[in-house]
């Protein structure tokens, strides 16, 4: 999450970079903001913990949970567009989890008092510039374990064929995958994927 520090914002159109695995067919052309805003200490930020049935035992910041393996809440979003190709994004190198692999097309850690809903739509808007309502539905959920990071993780789907606006220090770059060619880099043990998006892929795979 970014915090501006002045009312000046400034977009390009985003030019291609290193895509490691991704196919060239699929490249995209987009706007993102790049001045006018100032990242916080993510570490800092004050989570919910919740225990097993995914019910809040008490708050700590993020950095902590992190490190003791925590119990947590977030939320994915998967933006496909209306010819059923999936958006993904690639995480900024700045991140502290996963810095610079391929993800779903929106996540974020749930805030205290936030429905898992509520921070889809959040994330939606801030990582990617959706700001107009769209259909956004619960798709499929998992609870928190080692294969999460130790996330009670709720899945959600929305159809989007707009502009897109990427967040500086969230987001590096993205791409309109295919299923077929997500399934290929799904089945491919060295493709640069974050484990969320495999785990995610695989389940509702044969729901599309």
């Amino acid at each position: 999450n970014l915090t501006p520090r002045a009312n000046v914002r400034c977009c390009h159109k985003h030019r291609p970079g290193s895509y490691d695995f991704l196919p060239e067919s699929a490249r995209i052309w987009q706007q993102r903001t790049t001045c006018g805003l100032k990242p916080k200490n993510a570490s800092e930020e004050i989570l919910e913990v919740v225990d097993e049935n995914d019910r809040v035992i008490g708050t700590e910041r993020r950095g902590v949970i992190h490190a003791q393996g925590l119990m947590h809440r977030s939320a994915q979003v998967l933006v496909f567009n209306y010819r059923g190709d999936l958006f993904v994004q690639k995480r900024s190198q700045s991140k502290d989890e996963f810095p610079g692999l391929w993800d779903s097309s929106a996540a974020g850690h749930v805030d205290p008092g936030e429905s898992y809903l509520e921070c889809a739509r959040r994330e939606l808007e801030e990582e990617l510039g959706i700001s107009r309502p769209v259909d956004l539905r619960e798709i499929c959920r998992f609870p928190a374990s080692r294969d999460t990071g130790y996330e009670h993780c709720a899945v959600h789907r929305c159809t989007w064929d707009g502009a897109l606006v990427f967040q500086p220090g969230e987001v590096d770059d993205g791409r309109w995958l295919k299923p077929a060619e997500m399934d290929a880099l799904v089945s491919d043990a060295k493709a640069r994927l974050t484990p969320a998006i495999r785990q995610i892929w695989l389940a509702i795979r044969d729901t599309l």
